[in-house]
């Protein structure tokens, strides 16, 4: 298969299959990974030469607090004045879009790849990826899963520990497993 095919497929929704050159790619992004994780504290500037490298996108007044764990890292957006508690895990095979004064607590994982429920595509390696957004001025608690296709409204709060299934809207706090809708902030 095309490689630049197999991209589209990636971010359609759709079922796909890894093939080698598609692994060869994302090596270069998980060695830019080790040397984010591996910088010393005290470089900040190269930590951050090192995440526009490594990040679709990476805001001004953004901080990631090592260790930062992704699968590709190039399939992330994140905006400004956003603060990353330390071991975010991003499965971003697809795009996860982190808007402006987004705040992550410690072990956070954003997932945006899934598997079919058949056994038969699973021993395959079968996959497929639906974005995760979070939007402007959210709050997301340690220890939070966030999985594939959820959008989390403006302004609300999740929760510690919680497992996000589905949107959530905005201006709410919502917590559990599943994450559900406990409080209106409006």
């Amino acid at each position: 298969m095309d490689i630049e095919k197999l991209k589209e497929q990636m971010h359609s929704g759709e079922v796909y299959f890894e093939i080698e050159e598609l692994q060869k790619e994302q090596a270069v992004y998980r060695d830019l990974l080790f040397q984010f994780n591996h910088t010393l504290p005290s470089k900040t500037e190269e930590k951050n030469e090192i995440l526009h490298q490594l990040l679709g996108s990476f805001g001004e007044n953004t901080y990631i607090e090592p260790p930062l764990h992704a699968n590709w890292g190039k399939n992330t957006f994140i905006g400004k004045d956003v603060y990353v508690n330390s071991s975010l895990t991003l499965v971003d095979d697809t795009k996860v879009e982190i808007h402006d004064y987004v705040m992550i607590g410690p072990n956070v994982t954003i997932s945006t790849a899934a598997h079919p429920l058949s056994a038969e595509l699973r021993i395959k390696r079968a996959q497929y990826n639906l974005p995760v957004i979070i939007e402007k001025n959210v709050w997301i608690g340690a220890s939070v899963v966030i999985l594939p296709g959820v959008r989390i409204g403006e302004n609300s709060v999740i929760g510690a520990g919680s497992v996000v299934t589905k949107d959530i809207p905005k201006n709410v706090v919502a917590y559990g497993s599943p994450c559900r809708v406990r409080k209106n902030l409006e």
